[in-house]
């Protein structure tokens, strides 16, 4: 780094060593004509290089996520900040995120994971919200080979050791296993955070002569550059780079966390505006506070902290070092926002001001190493309208339904409950904190998690959710489902949904067929939404998501939180008592391309995706929250991946309950993964006031019992199983693969 800061500008033009840092040669020649009207020299190029990478400008995805939903009556703060904001009413509201570490967890899975969890907690405190659930979304290789379990161990410890130490209950997520993600996993983290409508905070630098000041761990040379290297191809050569993941200490982070909160509730008078040191840096957290207030900044980086010697001005600004954020303070009021990080035993030191005019400025040793235009830097990268052209995949597709032959529909469940995706996630979420706070209601291991909201009767119900296989196969489609299933989990649980944010995992967007999965998916989430009336409020975009040229399935992740009015509201998909009745709302159909039923039987998904209709689905949802609020369902389970007769048998083992239920349907139907049904079970005294609100939405099967057997007659063949061993298959499945 120290060899290549001491190119000249020409040096710098003439071996193209911006291409090294992510630039192409056009945007490069656009910085020198239409920007700068000289050369940039080699921290300039530094700071375009982060701020117009993928990660941080959006430069390729821009006209996608224009098509997003992100309207609503509730909406406080929509995309653009640190973290999106909905009212719940009372004068408090919900803030959440998500935010995508794949690249970071492929090469050191422990840190790339724990990174993004801490990242994304900040996102949340630094807009004034106390951060109160974590979930995450993770996808995996086939759990079948050393390095892919070594992978997953050290991720979830990774998650797990961040969300433990620093106090916050990771209390739900998702995770699902294809070939397609052996190279490069997808490590998604979700945070929630509760606070009071006074206590809103936004990300600016306004105010000529107010103070910059920089709070939190010293900078060093972990995950210099890092947003570049988070928006490039990955392939075999960057698994070893190891300099681009940052270092996280989650004790500091807590530390952190209480010293920011406490200046923005105690000492709001003083403060301007806060943001995280997130992607690309200081420069990213000072140019885009600067640019959102229209205002120039500059920075002295001698009085940067640090922790390693002889750091350049492109090290320092482009370090992706931990657990820092920086501050906008009034003028004078340095000494009274130092108190308080001292009482924390944390750095806080004045690097800098809002200056008149519109640039950025950069002092390092006496010489202005950077004076470059700030919304250059933050809004003004080239945006590329990518070509779009349908993947051969889907002209290739055959137009029938792959309907499995099964001659032991026993024999098939069994194997279908250790199918990684399907089996049992206990044994690694139990590392997990999911109590601390004592808020929780629900733990992982439902259809969504739940906390309830202090000093209120109100909850909130939290989930992850996307089948990338169904968007392989149709993405928009595809993208409408990912949204429905969330919306599913959030109904099951008793909530009402209020919005989505989302982690966009594809591919490389340069290729046409790639950036039509990445367009076609975002237009399904978008219809989805507006049905739904689930406005996207926050995400992260992560393309490349590639290993030596072959893509990922189109990865879409939702994250949505739904509110719970009511505490006596709050359903969990376990049965509840023997007697009770139990019902499938919504039809059955032949529905199996994309489904785990497929994928275990031929050892891939194929075919057209089968029929889905968004207002059957909203119709479905409607009328269960209603039963729900009505006080009539014991439990509700959103069926999903390995069809209803899977989604009966996770009903069963919580409350160790058997089943005997009978059905029309032909025995393979339960395998079928149709859209749009809930399995749910009613107390006897109110089986009649069920069945006339629900009408033609739900067929009776039969009942829950005392005894152990999981017993399912249908229309040529018969389950007929003791719920124990089930359970035990389901359990050990993924302890056993792991090992």
């Amino acid at each position: 780094m120290l060899k290549t800061a001491k190119l000249t500008p020409e040096a710098i033009r003439d071996t193209q060593a911006y291409q090294q840092l992510g630039l192409t040669a056009d945007e490069y020649h656009l910085i020198c004509e239409q920007v700068l009207h000289r050369l940039p020299n080699y921290t300039e190029v530094g700071l375009f290089s982060g701020m117009w990478s993928e990660h941080c400008s959006y430069k390729n995805s821009k006209p996608v996520l224009k098509k997003f939903w992100t309207q609503g009556d509730h909406v406080l703060a929509g995309p653009g900040e640190g973290a999106g904001i909905i009212d719940i009413g009372d004068g408090q509201a919900v803030v959440f995120k998500a935010e995508s570490h794949n690249h970071p967890s492929a090469v050191e899975p422990y840190e790339g994971a724990a990174t993004g969890v801490g990242g994304i907690i900040r996102d949340i405190f630094s807009m004034g919200a106390k951060p109160v659930a974590l979930l995450d979304s993770l996808r995996f290789g086939e759990p079948t080979d050393s390095a892919t379990t070594y992978l997953i161990s050290q991720v979830v410890a990774g998650i797990g050791g961040y969300g433990n130490c620093i106090g916050i209950p990771t209390i739900g997520g998702d995770m699902a296993f294809d070939a397609c993600y052996q190279k490069n996993p997808l490590v998604n983290a979700m945070c929630i955070g509760l606070l009071n409508h006074s206590d809103m905070q936004k990300g600016q630098a306004t105010g000529v002569g107010n103070q910059i000041i920089y709070v939190g761990a010293k900078t060093g040379r972990d995950g210099i550059n890092g947003a570049s290297f988070a928006s490039a191809e990955f392939n075999d050569a960057k698994e070893t780079q190891r300099s681009a993941v940052q270092v996280g200490d989650p004790f500091m982070e807590k530390l952190l966390m209480d010293a920011c909160l406490e200046v923005i509730h105690e000492h709001h008078a003083s403060l301007v505006g806060i943001q995280d040191m997130g992607a690309a840096g200081l420069v990213s957290s000072s140019a885009e506070m600067a640019s959102k207030a229209g205002s120039g900044l500059k920075l002295n980086l001698d009085l940067v902290p640090q922790r390693e010697a002889d750091m350049t001005a492109f090290e320092l600004m482009l370090s992706e070092s931990q657990e820092r954020m920086l501050l906008c303070i009034k003028q004078g009021s340095a000494a009274e926002i130092r108190e308080v990080f001292d009482k924390y035993g944390l750095d806080a030191v004045v690097i800098g001001e809002v200056i008149p005019g519109h640039q950025y400025q950069l002092v390092h040793h006496g010489v202005m190493e950077a004076d470059v235009p700030v919304d250059a830097l933050a809004t003004q990268a080239p945006v590329y309208q990518r070509e779009k052209r349908r993947p051969q995949r889907l002209d290739q597709q055959s137009a029938t339904q792959f309907v499995p032959a099964i001659t032991d529909v026993t024999a098939t469940l069994k194997q279908l409950l250790q199918q990684p995706t399907i089996a049992s996630k206990r044994s690694l979420f139990e590392t997990y904190d999911s109590q601390v706070q004592t808020n929780t209601v629900v733990r992982p291991g439902s259809d969504a998690g739940v906390i309830r909201i202090r000093q209120t009767d109100k909850a909130l119900a939290m989930t992850t959710d996307v089948n990338g296989r169904y968007l392989h196969l149709n993405p928009r489609v595809g993208g409408e489902m990912a949204v429905a299933e969330a919306a599913r989990n959030i109904v099951a649980s008793g909530g009402l949904p209020l919005g989505i944010t989302d982690c966009l995992n594809f591919g490389n967007p340069e290729k046409p067929e790639q950036f039509y999965d990445l367009d076609e998916a975002a237009q399904g989430i978008s219809r989805a939404c507006q049905l739904f009336n689930t406005p996207v409020i926050s995400g992260n975009v992560s393309l490349n998501n590639e290993s030596n040229g072959e893509p990922i399935y189109p990865t879409p992740m939702i994250g949505m939180v739904g509110l719970i009015k009511h505490l006596r509201d709050v359903t969990t998909q376990d049965f509840k008592q023997a007697g009770d009745k139990v019902y499938v709302v919504g039809a059955t159909h032949a529905d199996f391309n994309g489904s785990e039923c497929q994928k275990m039987l031929t050892g891939q998904v194929s075919g057209n995706l089968f029929d889905f209709d968004l207002a059957t689905e909203h119709h479905h949802q409607k009328l269960v929250l209603e039963a729900i609020q009505a006080g009539l369902v014991a439990s509700a389970h959103d069926v999903s991946e390995g069809g209803l007769i899977t989604t009966i048998a996770e009903s069963c083992f919580g409350g160790d309950l058997g089943v005997a239920l009978t059905s029309q349907l032909p025995a393979v139907q339960f395998f079928a993964e149709t859209q749009s049904r809930f399995v749910v079970s009613v107390e006897p005294e109110h089986q009649a006031a069920f069945e006339a609100l629900m009408q033609e939405t739900v067929t009776y099967l039969g009942v829950t019992t005392v005894a152990d057997r999981l017993w399912v007659k249908t229309a040529d063949q018969t389950f007929d199983l003791p719920v124990s061993e089930a359970k035990k298959l389901w359990e050990g499945a993924l302890p056993c693969l792991l090992k």
